[in-house]
């Protein structure tokens, strides 16, 4: 997974809409509405423009979103009128030497923030801490809150606002293309004063966030404690899994064809129903104490059954907090509606609507069917809800999986271990070797919690960080797998940050396309330990595979989507509401999508990704990732994986569509995907 990235998702964040939730929040924090009547905008601009008409639409669009963002306390309509007419910049030279003052200035800040984000969350993220409950209200704390109030109040942001005004998406994607780079980085410049929100609620949304993010962080499951009816395990005594990430990689790893495994991903897939519906004991969740049956749900201690209680849908107060702090601060983002449509329009730049159309249309073609059929046959039984984790696919699914975690655990038995190897990874995935240097020097390795993810710097000079889970005997396969994932994400960070020509187009369009470049890696990952399939039917398996994994996770952020819009339909819903809802949208979207093509009904599974939980509306991200990759994959298949890499990430942050099309040639879509697919899918069938 991918760091949350706190500053943009703010951003987002804050757009949040519930109409009978504003009235404390306007009586705490006054009247968000703008002061300054059109009539004055209108006659100040005409005054504005005299002498210089051709700066005319720059004048208009400064002016009016100046206005838009001023306040009472920031002055009357003469201050307003005095302060454009001083702070406007009509010669290009001297807007120019701005950009470049306000790059600088912000990286500094920005990129200070970002590492004190990062340090101050070391004590719950990290191993070797014994975390307290001070240190989890460190992690809480926001840096970034204040930011927009002070530069409001020392006019910094408006002095931006007027001379480096908003373009919309639309606006964008009609103009965009013939847009030069330095108008592209102004137009980014003007994406960061769009809104004023009140730092106490910037504060207050960061603390849920770090909560839940605790929360999931901590959620482990001790293996070997599980029973089956007989009273026996089937896990290893040590084996301690995080959910959801964990979990479903230890369900994948079953596809072994054995009854055995059969039974361990029946038993997993208990595990995860409970945790879903919230009937799971509590007392079983990070702990190792009691012995736990997830078939009956009966909870064990020495031999003897126990009286157990279960979780009291914690899971589910925590999306709700997250709700409730994003509709306080709905009113501080007028004309975007809610947080939905922003997270979507402003910060994935793909509309919401575009984006369920696209996975609908993925989840209910007949290669979907079809695929599952061959399935089906390789299975050699009926399909069960948890086979949406079918990793037969893959060469790695006819491998010994304890030797494969043999050969990652002693190569790296530490964070260390694989910090030192990043060099030699990278070099084989096609970097040259003085560019994988560069690229290693600025990436760090930690030992993780939870199941890991990266963090990217916000300047130069400091390093993005790959956090991995590795256990005392070094990192397993799946830890190795999830690890390789991460490295892409920092790679990326690292090349759309340096190599980028500038510092306001830094990144990618949206976390969707990070999420790409991880996925990247990670389908490499077995080549980058020197093993190689000679399977002629490799290249059909490896479409079949990426096929299937969207539509599992397709499902996953359709059920992600419609529990947020059921929240905004229903906004004084308590935990006990939103599970309830939460389960039966997933039952429905499984019903709909998934049980025409399993045979099977009423599964709730699709809601058991923890992102649901501590990152909200990330989940899009990956179909749209899984998407992305694909489209990549094919372009650079004769070419040369470090160089298009390099050639890529330094576009930056353009619109999704136009960084596509300058990327592989054509706009994002899911069409190449089933039309390849629909070829693995003749050329196994007339093998089978």
């Amino acid at each position: 997974m991918k760091k949350f990235l706190l500053f943009s998702a703010i951003a987002a964040i804050m757009v949040s809409g519930c109409i009978n939730k504003k009235t404390e929040v306007e009586k705490e924090h006054g009247n968000a509405a703008a002061v300054i009547d059109q009539k004055t905008i209108n006659e100040l601009i005409d005054a504005m423009a005299q002498g210089h008409e051709a700066q005319r639409q720059r004048i208009e669009r400064g002016v009016n979103q100046t206005a838009m963002l001023w306040r009472e306390e920031d002055g009357s309509s003469d201050d307003f009128k005095a302060f454009c007419q001083k702070a406007f910049i009509y010669d290009d030279t001297e807007l120019e030497k701005m950009f470049n003052s306000v790059s600088m200035h912000y990286e500094t800040i920005l990129g200070h923030f970002n590492k004190i984000s990062l340090d101050l969350k070391r004590p719950v993220h990290l191993e070797g801490y014994n975390t307290t409950a001070i240190d989890e209200i460190f992690a809480g704390y926001d840096p970034y809150a204040n930011i927009q109030n002070d530069f409001y109040r020392n006019r910094i942001a408006f002095h931006i606002a007027l001379n480096f005004p908003h373009y919309t998406l639309a606006e964008k994607e009609e103009m965009g293309e013939k847009w030069t780079r330095k108008e592209w980085a102004y137009a980014r410049m003007g994406d960061m004063f769009t809104s004023r929100i009140p730092a106490d609620l910037l504060q207050k949304f960061s603390v849920v966030m770090a909560n839940a993010d605790n929360y999931i962080s901590n959620y482990n499951i001790y293996m070997g404690n599980l029973l089956d009816d007989n009273g026996k395990t089937s896990f290893p005594a040590d084996l301690k899994l995080i959910s959801h990430w964990n979990l479903r990689d230890e369900l994948k790893s079953h596809y072994d064809g054995t009854e055995e495994g059969l039974k361990k991903q029946r038993m997993v897939y208990d595990v995860m129903q409970r945790i879903i519906k919230q009937e799971i004991p509590e007392t079983i969740i990070n702990s190792n104490k009691y012995q736990w049956n997830p078939t009956t749900n009966k909870v064990y201690e020495s031999g003897n059954e126990i009286a157990s209680s279960p979780e009291p849908n914690t899971r589910y107060q925590h999306l709700l907090n997250s709700f409730n702090a994003n509709v306080e601060i709905d009113k501080y983002r007028p004309g975007v509606g809610n947080y939905i449509n922003a997270k979507f329009d402003e910060e994935l730049e793909i509309p919401q609507a575009k984006v369920e159309k696209m996975f609908v249309d993925y989840i209910s073609s007949p290669q979907i069917k079809a695929v599952a059929e061959i399935i089906k046959k390789r299975l050699g039984r009926n399909l069960e809800p948890f086979d949406i984790w079918y990793d037969g696919f893959k060469t790695r699914s006819t491998l010994n999986q304890e030797e494969l975690s043999r050969k990652t655990a002693a190569l790296y038995p530490n964070p260390a271990a694989l910090e030192k190897d990043i060099p030699n990874i990278l070099i084989k995935l096609g970097f040259k070797k003085d560019k994988a240097l560069e690229i290693a020097s600025h990436i760090a390795v930690d030992p993780s919690k939870g199941a890991g993810h990266a963090w990217g710097a916000d300047m130069k000079g400091e390093k993005a960080h790959l956090r991995t889970r590795i256990s005392g005997n070094g990192m397993d396969y799946k830890g190795y797998n999830i690890a390789i994932h991460e490295l892409g994400h920092n790679v990326e960070q690292t090349l759309s940050l340096y190599d980028v020509d500038y510092w306001v187009l830094r990144g990618v369009p949206n976390t969707a396309f990070t999420e790409a470049w991880a996925f990247t890696f990670q389908h490499r990952d077995l080549q980058l330990l020197g093993i190689k399939s000679n399977n002629p039917d490799k290249e059909a398996l490896d479409v079949l595979d990426n096929c299937w994994a969207t539509y599992e996770i397709m499902g996953v952020s359709l059920v992600d989507q419609r529990v947020w819009q059921w929240m905004y339909d229903n906004p004084d819903c308590n935990a006990e509401g939103l599970k309830n809802a939460a389960v039966k949208i997933a039952i429905d979207v499984w019903n709909e999508y998934y049980a025409p093509v399993f045979g099977v009904k009423d599964s709730p599974i699709l809601a058991i990704y923890s992102h649901m939980i501590d990152y909200p509306l990330y989940l899009s991200a990956y179909p749209i990732g899984h998407l992305i990759e694909f489209q990549m994959s094919e372009y650079m298949a004769d070419k040369n994986l470090g160089d298009e890499m390099q050639r890529i990430c330094t576009q930056g942050k353009l619109i999704p569509e136009l960084w596509m099309k300058k990327a592989v040639g054509e706009e994002l879509s899911a069409k190449p995907l089933l039309h390849k697919a629909q070829f693995a899918i003749d050329h196994i069938n007339k093998k089978q």
